[in-house]
């Protein structure tokens, strides 16, 4: 059998988002033709983009995920990690149905750190955490808060071409090419005045800031963004 492995949104790409019925799509046509639908939530599940996966769009708001129901996709196979120990830890994990894990027979698949107690332990406590604290709603409004203005700047200035992202994953295309040092140099000088980023793709720079972070915190990140940049103008 033959899979489609996907990352819901390409992170080290430069955060891409895929049109909203691109998950959806891809569902179908993988059961159409016999093949798995393997989602890569590594760096965009547990609630990063404003969802617990970023693949179904669930999270703790119900209006929200009946309104996306139509849009995104259930996988047949995911895989997490990073987040899902809350950064306390090293785990990662793989989800399945039966049908598909007793594929593995007793004896045909090692692991050396596998069947990890204190790892599981801190996976779950990270997950309540994650739903008690509300941290999806949380990434899935300040996501929006931030991009909004972003926005607002982009449209006084030719330095920034474009915001993108969905939840707390967002990145900005720096008017430049792939092969200029101009992201760079915004970055470098972001960390001289206080925060810390990274450029991808030669003119793009992505912000993933921490999910507990209240809208004051980011409005004060948000304030040394666009200083930094209107030093490049």
């Amino acid at each position: 059998m033959a899979g489609f492995l996907v990352e819901p949104i390409q992170g080290e790409a430069g955060v891409y988002t895929p049109d909203d019925n691109y998950m959806r799509t891809s569902q179908e046509l993988c059961k159409k033709y016999n093949a798995l639908f393997i989602a890569d939530e590594i760096q965009t599940g547990i609630a990063r983009t404003g969802a617990l996966l970023a693949v179904c769009g669930k999270c703790d708001c119900a209006a929200h995920c009946e309104k996306q129901a139509a849009t995104y996709a259930q996988p047949d196979v995911l895989i997490l990690g990073k987040a899902l120990s809350g950064g306390a830890y090293p785990v990662s994990a793989v989800l399945a149905n039966n049908e598909i894990m007793n594929v593995i027979k007793p004896g045909q698949h090692g692991s050396t750190f596998g069947g990890n107690p204190v790892a599981a332990v801190v996976g779950m406590a990270a997950l309540d955490v994650v739903k008690d604290e509300k941290l999806a709603q949380n990434a899935r409004e300040l996501g929006n808060h931030f991009r909004s203005r972003i926005n607002e700047y982009i449209e006084t200035t030719d330095t920034v071409t474009l915001v993108r992202g969905r939840g707390l994953l967002n990145a900005i295309v720096i008017n430049d090419t792939e092969e200029g040092d101009t992201a760079w140099n915004i970055c470098l000088k972001l960390r001289d005045n206080g925060l810390l980023a990274k450029p991808t793709h030669g003119n793009i720079i992505r912000f993933a800031p921490p999910l507990v972070m209240t809208q004051d915190q980011l409005d004060e990140c948000i304030d040394i963004i666009i200083k930094t940049l209107k030093s490049f103008e």
